[in-house]
């Protein structure tokens, strides 16, 4: 079986190397979790509490080794990196917060002679398949409820972050969670395949591209398990007419290109009211040319490379299709020295003059280009930003709160943003629509997407 090789987009250097489980690995973790389970299960709830509230806390003390190593493996500058550790933690805290509550009983109203309640029960064996852009903030949406509601976890991530899963594992051990309640296997596409349809394994949650959730999809096609799939993303943004306009350029540049625009709730598209355009994209423009792109182990770098040059070689084609049909680049990627084709380290740059007949406005560019357009009135801001296959989260920069409700119900996706953009809320609801995926992560419904409802129906005939 070939090496697992996380090859670092900071220098192209051979950063972990490893060896990739084998089918008789998954049988013997499947062998393992089984039994695990059950006596997981069968803790209180409290006590599971306990043991995984001791897992987060080995991940947030290993904090600064964890932040180095993110950075090599995917190329976030080293400033931001340890934002991630901490996003980690306030979800992770927040869901065991809640997990009393969201786990309790359901009662419906007395009724003579009967005692009726539905409980929530754990799936069983679950597999957690996490990606690398940000490999611990989309792994712990469904790694902490799993195990707090119950469940047993195989956890397969990203070769591009392998390190990622041997931290979790080292995590659980330190916290002293029972043996084969949580694990990690190391498998390739193929054998993920035969992972996930295997029987033993009674749940999949996904994050990546829409293409490989539909080839996780077709791999559960002979069982009915449940799957969350988050998948892509084309998310937008509108500039109404009142909004703040210096607060909004500040925060849409961030939203663009923090991590080098390989955020599935980034900000990919804006649509900005015409009496403000003009001085929106000078806003824009001006702010993105203070950026500096280069190695990311440099304190003074706020945008380093993308993950891989075939990363970097796509955006960059999108861009050049996109200035073939019309569009206007405003940034001149010679300001930015680290910038070079054939290489991860890429320019962001700023489109105008585009249109949604553009590859770029959208298809999942999931890189440091945005794309300006400029819209006469809410009506036509709200057509162009449900002009989209996809439907994550989409984000209304206005001093009217009314009318970003009002807004927000006409636009189809999964979270409405008022004056923000590309976070996480850990009480609310974590989903999206159409091609973006389904299912739910994180608040109060994330536990019911890790365990099934059984109703308890007796009859006492008093």
């Amino acid at each position: 079986m070939p090496n697992i090789q996380t090859i670092s987009p900071i220098d192209g250097s051979l950063y972990f190397s490893g060896e990739q489980h084998r089918l008789s690995d998954i049988e013997k973790a499947l062998k393992l979790a089984r039994p695990a389970f059950q006596e997981w299960a069968g803790l209180p709830l409290t006590e599971r509490i306990k043991y995984v509230s001791g897992f987060v806390d080995a991940i947030e003390k290993d904090k600064n080794e964890i932040a180095l190593e993110i950075t090599w493996q995917m190329g976030r500058p080293l400033s931001q990196s340890p934002w991630e550790i901490n996003g980690f933690v306030e979800r992770a805290r927040y869901m065991i917060s809640i997990a009393e509550e969201a786990l309790s009983p359901y009662k419906p109203e007395e009724k003579t002679g009967f005692k009726r309640w539905i409980e929530h029960e754990p799936l069983g064996v679950v597999t957690v398949l996490s990606p690398w852009n940000y490999p611990y903030l989309t792994s712990v949406n469904a790694i902490v409820p799993a195990l707090v509601a119950g469940n047993a976890v195989i956890l397969k991530h990203s070769f591009q972050t392998p390190l990622v899963a041997e931290r979790y594992l080292k995590a659980a051990r330190t916290a002293g969670l029972p043996e084969g309640v949580f694990q990690i296997l190391h498998l390739s596409h193929e054998n993920t395949a035969a992972l996930i349809s295997n029987p033993a394994i009674d749940g999949v949650f996904f994050t990546g591209s829409v293409e490989a959730g539909v080839a996780i999809q077709k791999s559960l096609n002979n069982k009915f398990i449940p799957c969350g799939l988050e998948l892509g993303g084309k998310d937008p943004a509108y500039v109404r007419a009142d909004a703040d306009l210096d607060y909004a350029v500040n925060n849409l540049v961030d939203g663009s290109f923090f991590n080098s625009g390989q955020s599935c709730c980034g900000i990919e598209r804006i649509y900005v009211y015409e009496n403000l355009y003009d001085r929106f994209v000078d806003g824009f423009v001006n702010l993105t040319n203070q950026y500096v792109l280069g190695n990311p182990l440099d304190p003074g770098t706020n945008i380093g490379p993308m993950v891989k040059a075939s990363a970097a070689g796509f955006v960059r084609r999108q861009i050049e299709d996109a200035i073939a049909q019309g569009a206007k680049a405003l940034i001149n990627e010679s300001l930015f020295k680290a910038s070079e084709k054939g290489t991860p380290y890429l320019a962001p740059q700023v489109l105008i003059n585009v249109n949604h007949t553009m590859e770029v406005m959208t298809e999942e560019s999931f890189g440091p280009v945005v794309g300006i357009m400029k819209v006469s009135d809410d009506q036509e801001a709200v057509r162009l930003m449900n002009d989209s296959r996809y439907g994550l989260t989409a984000s209304i920069w206005t001093e009217d709160d009314i009318m970003a409700r009002n807004l927000g119900r006409q636009i189809e996706t999964g979270t409405v943003f008022m004056n923000r953009c590309d976070y996480l809320d850990p009480a609310l609801a974590w989903t999206g629509v159409k091609n973006t995926g389904r299912g739910i992560t994180l608040s109060g419904l994330g536990y019911q997407h890790v365990t099934h409802a059984k109703s308890f129906h007796l009859r006492t005939k008093k």
